[in-house]
């Protein structure tokens, strides 16, 4: 397994640790719910080092971007971002993406962390149409960059404590390199996974440890805690983000995931699988992705049955959870397009037993 430059603190913090995409992760420290609820009302920090870093350069990056990925990155400035997709040819999604502009020939694509080698394949196929050399103009920087998210309503607040340039009101989907904790060059950008502010902070791997250390010095007064992947994936779930594996695979559209927002049928934009999804668009999908709360006591997983009223089966869900802040039941699945309206009585299969639920509109909270 690989670790993190973090690693060696989360363990010293008795955390419970576990592998996750090749890597050594922090799944919990305190409690999944107590560390949930710290980033909803106060601040928490992930170590989210596993994610990965691909830049791509050169005067025709733009044009290589316009071909890879869904969303249109021609409408990024300088110092903006974009969340994307990678189409992957056949219909499906090879990757869920960010997408970050630093000038007219430069950029950074942040991948999940399951996908780093394959988003890299992808990309390398992609490549040489454009003039860019993987190694080169096409860069794989993961094993190089280290990230904190630091996420919560006070985040910002300690987040400023550590830079000399005024951050804390930096606007969402936005970002800037600067000065971080005495870091030149650090990346801060007001993004992240969870719906409750803040931002995340990339810097080289070997400046991870002053980073750590001014970050907790900060984050005293205001009562920063360590945060796990299971709060982690909780809190994106109540805020209705997809998970990459669960709700977005190789076999999952944009489409059928609600995601056309990110898919911009613009004119010059010839990106994978642009007939195929406006088809989709046009004329129509066979399942749809959505958003559900049980009325009933329960809890959905991961590949649950859902189900009619009548007890047919509709559909699967992909992600589920006991909400810490709802106190119920909630989750997300692909269902036949009839049950997709808000307000449509579907159910959960919970051990064999029929568990009434309604879906809904996310977010959740």
């Amino acid at each position: 397994m690989k670790t993190t430059p973090f690693t060696k603190y989360h363990i010293a913090n008795g955390a419970r640790m576990a592998e996750f995409a090749g890597y050594n992760m922090p799944i919990e420290f305190s409690g999944i719910n107590d560390e949930h609820r710290t980033v909803r009302e106060g601040a928490g920090v992930f170590d989210v080092s596993h994610m990965g870093e691909i830049w791509v350069k050169g005067p025709r990056a733009l044009e290589f971007l316009q071909r890879v990925t869904t969303n249109d990155a021609s409408t990024l400035t300088d110092g903006r971002a974009q969340y994307s997709a990678l189409p992957n040819g056949r219909g499906g999604i090879v990757d869920d993406i960010l997408v970050y502009r630093f000038d007219a020939e430069t950029y950074l694509l942040v991948v999940n962390a399951s996908n780093i080698a394959k988003d890299w394949e992808h990309l390398s196929r992609f490549a040489g149409e454009f003039g860019l050399t993987p190694g080169r103009e096409l860069y794989n920087a993961s094993d190089e960059i280290c990230q904190l998210a630091v996420q919560g309503p006070l985040a910002m607040k300690i987040v400023q404590k550590m830079c000399p340039a005024q951050v804390e009101e930096l606007p969402y989907y936005t970002f800037v390199k600067t000065s971080v904790a005495g870091i030149e060059g650090a990346i801060l950008s007001a993004t992240g996974y969870t719906g409750s502010g803040g931002c995340e902070i990339y810097v080289a791997n070997e400046d991870a440890e002053k980073l750590w250390t001014a970050l907790w010095k900060a984050g005293e007064e205001f009562g920063l805690k360590n945060i796990g992947l299971g709060a982690r994936d909780t809190l994106r779930l109540e805020k209705g983000f997809c998970l990459y594996g669960n709700d977005l695979d190789d076999t999952t559209s944009t489409i059928e995931a609600g995601l056309g927002w990110i898919t911009k049928f613009v004119d010059g934009k010839d990106f994978v699988d642009r007939e195929l999804l406006a088809a989709q668009k046009r004329d129509g999908i066979t399942r749809r992705l959505v958003g559900f709360r049980l009325t009933e006591r329960g809890i959905p997983r991961h590949g649950y049955a859902l189900a009619g009223v009548d007890g047919t089966t509709i559909g699967e869900v992909t992600s589920g959870t006991m909400s810490p802040m709802l106190k119920e039941g909630i989750g997300m699945g692909y269902v036949a397009p009839e049950f997709a309206a808000a307000g449509t009585e579907i159910a959960v299969v919970i051990r064999e037993k029929l568990v009434k639920a309604v879906v809904v509109k996310t977010p959740f909270v």
